[in-house]
């Protein structure tokens, strides 16, 4: 029977299965992410050993503590190269497929991972900060890339959970990378052997997309044809196959709820690198850690972030699926837990510092672990408000939040420079804090007053399209009733 008089397709029943092809394109998505943040994480934690006076006796590296004004310009200098080609790559994505692109752009970021070491001692810390802005080019093509990979892939009933999965390997990417870092930095080899292991484990992915990634479920052979119509009904995208769209550039820019995620993504993203760049030094400087135990505690709070992230991606599905709330009630919900909780746990920090180690380790905790819920919040309205162009939509306000990136470690030279404080003072890290809290607090209220869970009226202009969306939005989600 057909539905709005137009011969809408029944939705076809959810396959049988616990494990199909989409899930294989779900890991190879969370293997990107893992070791793509891995290799961003490594400098965190290896600078602070780079940057050491005292080395081993036996170590077969050298230290460069002449460097350690240049810190926070080196941090910041990943940033540089991500800001500038998400956008086009967005557009190449969209356009051309993600396969080839992807598979570039991690060559690319792996490679000068390996080279970290070699330009720093034949070049200076501007040899470092060459390599970072090349890698940073080479992962600015990530989100881009996930995005458009997850509307292709991930039907709207499993949309938070696969979209929690992927990004949760943000969190445990340096979750592993941190211990693994300090840990070889306290041995004999040190440092450099840190930025070998992740670039190595970069090309290991690209070697596995190469053989097993697919753009769409259309592009895999061996995908069954009630997996496929399922995933492709539930993205309502089979009556655009092989149509390329024109980004409607006005439209994007003049749409309210898109304004609510660029303005949540760059809250986010200030507090995020606020934390993950300068934890170390907070650890070392006020806490009084040693590299290993500092890269221990340092990646605690990313590894709850990770393990919270599994439990609430799921409830955020279920809520939808058992029509307790709306699909954007649930975004707000747990991005107010993502942002609001962190905010409430920086300004606790203040209060803290170094009289209570062990208190101020558990209010990092909570600050980086509750952030999670912006994984099932922010995160994934991209693909809610226009699943056509999830992928440009996200490299528009990662550019955006990638500015904040960027400021987020050169503020700690800049309030020393307003201040007089150093980072030995627990006075600048409470300043520090609280614009972190800040930007969380304001953008969150901000995501809250604007964001929308509706398809935008810009998205596709296809009527059967249109209307497959509307039944698709009054049953909330396919699977619940065919299940």
């Amino acid at each position: 029977m057909s539905e709005c008089g137009i011969g809408l397709d029944i939705p076809p029943k959810k396959p049988a299965g616990l494990f199909g092809a989409r899930h294989v394109q779900l890991m190879l998505m969370f293997g990107a992410t893992i070791s793509s943040f891995g290799m961003r994480a490594v400098l965190n934690v290896a600078i602070v050993a780079i940057i050491s006076p005292h080395t081993r006796e036996d170590a077969e590296f050298a230290t460069y503590p002449e460097w350690s004004e240049k810190k926070n310009i080196i941090l910041s200098s990943f940033f540089w190269g991500y800001i500038c080609f998400q956008v086009f790559a967005s557009q190449l994505a969209k356009n051309l497929g993600v396969k080839v692109i992807f598979a570039i752009a991690m060559s690319i970021a792996s490679i000068f991972t390996i080279l970290v070491p070699f330009f720093g001692e034949e070049l200076g810390y501007g040899g470092v900060m060459a390599c970072r802005v090349i890698q940073g080019a080479g992962q600015g093509f990530l989100l881009p890339c996930l995005h458009t990979l997850l509307s292709n892939w991930a039907p709207i009933a499993e949309r938070a959970k696969f979209g929690g999965l992927v990004y949760a390997g943000q969190a445990l990417g340096t979750v592993v990378a941190m211990p693994v870092t300090g840990a070889i930095a306290d041995t004999r080899l040190g440092w450099p052997v840190s930025f070998y292991l992740y670039g190595g484990l970069g090309i290991v992915w690209v070697l596995c997309w190469i053989a097993f990634g697919h753009n769409t479920p259309a592009d895999d052979k061996n995908i069954s044809t009630a997996e496929r119509k399922w995933i492709e009904y539930g993205l309502v995208q089979e009556d655009d196959v092989g149509q390329k769209h024109p980004t409607p550039w006005k439209s994007i820019f003049t749409s309210v709820p898109f304004y609510a995620i660029l303005a949540a993504h760059c809250g986010q993203n200030w507090g995020f690198w606020t934390l993950l760049t300068e934890t170390p030094t907070y650890m070392e400087k006020i806490l009084k850690f040693s590299i290993t135990k500092n890269s221990l505690l340092c990646a605690l709070p990313y590894f709850v972030c990770w393990a919270l992230n599994l439990v609430m991606s799921p409830i955020a599905d279920m809520l939808i699926d058992k029509r307790y709330v709306s699909l954007i009630v649930s975004r707000k919900i747990f991005n107010s837990i993502g942002f609001f909780v962190p905010a409430l746990a920086l300004v606790g920090m203040t209060f803290v510092g170094s009289s209570n180690s062990q208190l101020a380790v558990g209010i990092l905790v909570i600050a980086v672990g509750f952030n999670a819920g912006q994984f099932s919040g922010f995160n994934l309205n991209h693909i809610d408000i226009s699943p056509t162009y999830a992928g440009t939509l996200i490299s528009l306000t990662n550019t955006c939040g990638t500015a904040f990136s960027i400021c987020a470690p050169l503020s700690v030279d800049l309030v020393k420079a307003l201040t007089g404080y150093e980072e030995d003072q627990e006075e600048l890290w409470k300043f520090i804090f609280y614009i972190a809290a800040g930007f969380y607090l304001i953008t969150g209220i901000i995501f809250n007053l604007l964001a929308s869970g509706d398809v935008q009226p810009w998205d596709k202009s296809d009527p059967t399209t249109k209307a497959r969306r509307s039944i698709q939005k009054k049953m909330s989600v396919i699977s619940v009733k065919y299940d």
